[in-house]
């Protein structure tokens, strides 16, 4: 059973589309990652009125004990760093001469940064193994409640910037480039300085910059 979190319970796929994910997980054989409770951590750590920036990744860490639910985050004992969040961290070095102490994100969600997968669970080993469950369903409906008002979207890959079709509004901040992978960081990902574009933007906007490398 898969319980809506509170603040997003009104989108339309917690009634349409969320009762057939949820049987097909049940019926899954292999282990389900990550653990049920946190399957929409990411959504339950931010309400839309409460996110000012979103970070669109593809689905979770394959890898058991690696995904807790926030897109690139891993929990904090998580050595090394899986490969993709590594090149962040060398991207925010380089970008803010600093980066955190580990990969556990969650310090980024509760300053209102949506770290969402367009696949909210992966079967254990098989990455993209329930990118068609219907997932993305979730992910433009969540995108399109937040194109209602003026935010930052960082879309890294051309997975997620399939999505970006969602959001029609000019006031947004929308940053493009390749994704953080060893497969395609240097094709772009590497000198894009994400974080600082996004702290400008909303240092011009008046708003609260992000603090990314503190946590």
């Amino acid at each position: 059973m898969l319980h809506p979190p509170p603040a997003w319970a009104h989108l339309p796929f917690f009634t349409t589309t969320s009762p057939g994910i949820a049987a097909a997980l049940e019926t899954e054989t292999r282990q389900i990652l990550p653990p049920e409770d946190l399957i929409f951590a990411a959504l339950d750590a931010c309400a839309p009125d409460d996110t000012r920036v979103v970070i669109l990744g593809q689905d979770p860490y394959p890898t058991p004990g690696h995904a807790h639910g926030l897109s690139f985050s891993v929990e904090p004992d998580v050595r090394p760093l899986p490969r993709s969040l590594s090149n962040i961290f060398k991207e925010l070095q380089d970008d803010l001469d600093a980066s955190p102490s580990d990969g556990d994100l969650r310090f980024w969600a509760r300053q209102g940064v949506l770290l969402l997968n367009t696949a909210l669970t992966v079967p254990a080993g098989n990455a993209g193994g329930h990118a068609k469950l219907g997932w993305s369903t979730l992910t433009r409906q969540v995108l399109a409640e937040l194109d209602k008002s003026p935010r930052a979207f960082i879309l890294w890959g051309k997975h997620a910037q399939g999505f970006a079709d969602t959001l029609t509004s000019a006031e947004h901040l929308i940053l493009r480039s390749p994704h953080p992978s060893p497969l395609s960081a240097r094709r772009g990902f590497f000198g894009s300085r994400p974080f600082s574009k996004v702290n400008d933007w909303l240092k011009a906007r008046g708003e609260t910059q992000i603090n990314w490398t503190t946590q």
